[in-house]
């Protein structure tokens, strides 16, 4: 047997916890090719929710998923070499990983965990900065800007992809809203489609119908992930909330105008370029059970008219 437990001959084994959606799975790219350019002998398993599987051929650095949602508990593994926690800073991921006896643990540190060395949360840093910098400080490169993800395009229409729904109340910007900018596009000759989960999808039916759009432009429940990577990423431009859907714009360089209420773009926002972030200028309660102040600020003519200039350029 070799250290830890395996087979003699067998792949080391480096566990990653990431047990958010899709946007903290995205968030998550640049970090985990890095782990895949550091340790390429290792098999790397992540744990995260199976929902997310069709994205991970798209990612390229992972050989396996561990059904895990949340900061754990994960299930019985066997004691992995390296378990790396791009999870976030609590002491329930960091414990999480601590019970599955890793020979290494590359994790922020915690005062409920003096032993473990790792460097400080910083609650202000951008998400897909925070883990290349955790990286960092364990000596492994990792560049911010590796996000992009490879979707083959299939010859249809581009459309412009309006994406309603959000996580939270708080992140919701209001469906009358997304109907009147959907209404206007279709007005001026453009292919709109409303977007979303099968949860989602009474939602998008209401946009829609107030869109005066018809019912086949409704594709919330009919695409899984790997339908709706291809979707955005032959879009003309996608308009929605800070969700995972406005990450997977940004991976597939797809133009995008991503509204955001209680966080800053500063911590989750798209690179600048071809992307417009919407912002009142103040954070707010994320878990209020009502659309956030600051994201009611943002009103349809700025939609549209970020919306509009994005479509000027890319038709240039």
């Amino acid at each position: 047997m070799s250290p830890g437990g395996r087979p003699a001959g067998e792949a080391p084994v480096m566990v990653v916890l990431r047990g958010p959606g899709l946007g903290g799975l995205l968030t998550a790219v640049p970090a985990l090719r890095a782990l895949r350019r550091a340790h390429s002998e290792h098999r790397i398993v992540l744990a995260a929710p199976a929902s997310l599987a069709g994205l991970l051929p798209l990612i390229g650095a992972v050989d396996e998923l561990l059904d895990v949602a949340g900061p754990g508990p994960l299930p019985p593994v066997p004691s992995p070499d390296i378990a790396v926690n791009l999870h976030d800073g609590s002491p329930q991921s960091i414990a999480a990983l601590r019970r599955t006896h890793p020979g290494r643990l590359l994790t922020h540190a915690h005062p409920g965990f003096p032993d473990v060395p790792g460097p400080s949360w910083r609650q202000d840093a951008h998400e897909v900065r925070r883990w290349c910098d955790l990286l960092g400080w364990y000596g492994i490169a990792a560049d911010p800007a590796d996000l992009a993800l490879k979707v083959p395009l299939p010859g249809e229409p581009a459309p412009v992809v309006v994406h309603p729904g959000a996580a939270g109340p708080a992140r919701r910007w209001p469906p009358e809203r997304f109907a009147l900018v959907s209404f206007v596009l279709r007005q001026a000759g453009h292919d709109v489609v409303i977007t979303g989960s099968a949860g989602g999808r009474a939602l998008a039916e209401h946009v829609a119908s107030l869109a005066c759009l018809p019912e086949t432009s409704v594709l919330a429940g009919r695409t899984d992930l790997g339908e709706l990577a291809a979707l955005v990423a032959r879009a003309r431009l996608v308009i929605c909330g800070d969700t995972g859907v406005a990450r997977l714009a940004t991976a597939l360089a797809t133009p995008s105008v991503v509204l955001f209420g209680p966080v800053s773009p500063a911590r989750w926002g798209p690179p600048p370029g071809s992307h417009v972030s919407l912002w009142a200028g103040r954070s707010g309660d994320l878990y209020g059970n009502l659309p956030d102040e600051g994201l009611l600020e943002i009103g349809v003519r700025d939609v549209l008219g970020a919306a509009v200039n994005l479509l000027e350029v890319r038709a240039r």
